[in-house]
């Protein structure tokens, strides 16, 4: 934690405390030497006395403590939390408790999420695997707002596919053979006995 000592007297305690000497002093070295940069008790005991201080002292702490434990742990070949785990007991023991406690809570948690089951979704294989092709029609007048959509699905091929006709290099859609009465296709569809698309909230 890279926090200047002044910074910190300034934004959490109404600059508290604040000395041009100690521009460049960060709040860790504060921590571990108070008195060699605040002489004044008075003013000393009142910026140990804050909450906010204290907060940060504990918490200026624990990052010391972990990195000294990242160094020591990497000097013993330990750089994952794979490694942590096969470490020898005497690795494990060379350091502090804060930070065994936060390894062992994040390798139970990886290994608790890569050895639970996975999740079997009944059916859905087969509902894909026996889906079948099925087309959309448009619904005649009257009968269009019984759907929301004025479409609705049918079963298997249509009686009367889409038919083109060349044009140049193009295809064209041929509306001259379209049979009269016959609601025309406007889309092929995969169904299957599940519904389509297959939903787990059925």
């Amino acid at each position: 934690m890279d926090i200047k000592l002044n910074d910190f007297l300034t934004m959490e305690l109404d600059g508290k405390g604040i000395l041009r000497a100690n521009r460049n002093v960060l709040l860790k070295d504060f921590l571990n030497n108070p008195t060699s940069h605040i002489q004044d008790e008075g003013v000393l005991r009142e910026i140990q006395a804050a909450g906010r201080y204290v907060r940060m002292e504990t918490a200026v702490k624990e990052e010391v403590i972990f990195e000294e434990d990242v160094r020591r742990l990497y000097k013993n070949g330990v750089h994952t939390l794979l490694g942590w785990s096969i470490a020898a007991a005497e690795v494990k023991e060379g350091v502090h408790n804060l930070t065994k406690h936060s390894l062992n809570a994040a390798h139970e948690e990886l290994r608790r999420q890569t050895t639970e089951a996975a999740i079997i979704l009944e059916g859905l294989y087969e509902s894909v695997y026996n889906a079948r092709w099925s087309h959309v029609v448009e619904l005649p007048g009257g009968e269009k707002t019984k759907t929301g959509t004025g479409m609705v699905v049918k079963e298997g091929k249509p009686k009367q596919s889409w038919t083109y006709k060349k044009v140049g290099l193009t295809l064209e859609k041929d509306d001259g053979v379209e049979q009269s009465g016959a609601a025309p296709p406007r889309l092929m569809v995969l169904t299957s006995d599940k519904g389509w698309p297959y939903t787990l909230n059925r």
